[in-house]
């Protein structure tokens, strides 16, 4: 499988996830789960870390036992997402989707 043919497989999946489960504007759900994991743990994980760390999972996963292509293209998405989320921190303060 080629880079682009990844980079491709990772836009698709994601379009699929704003069809299945969430909101119009796409993949929408750190947010809240960054909020839970702060209120039970008492942390200050941001939105882009917790994308971060879904990256980092699955380069987690790539590295163990037999290859599986949905590890580098969640990698791929995850790592994505929390560019765009960083994106709008550095120059706008927030998300759009956060006003």
């Amino acid at each position: 499988m080629k880079a682009t043919e990844i980079l491709r497989q990772a836009a698709s999946e994601m379009n699929d996830r704003v069809a299945s489960r969430d909101q119009a504007d796409g993949e929408r759900s750190m947010k809240r789960t960054v909020a839970a994991f702060n209120a039970i743990y008492g942390t200050k994980l941001t939105e882009v870390q917790g994308w971060q760390f879904m990256a980092v999972l699955k380069i987690v996963r790539g590295a163990q036992g037999a290859y599986r292509e949905d590890d580098f293209t969640d990698q791929t998405a995850y790592s994505a997402l929390a560019g765009e989320c960083a994106y709008y921190v550095k120059t706008e303060g927030e998300h759009p989707r956060d006003i």
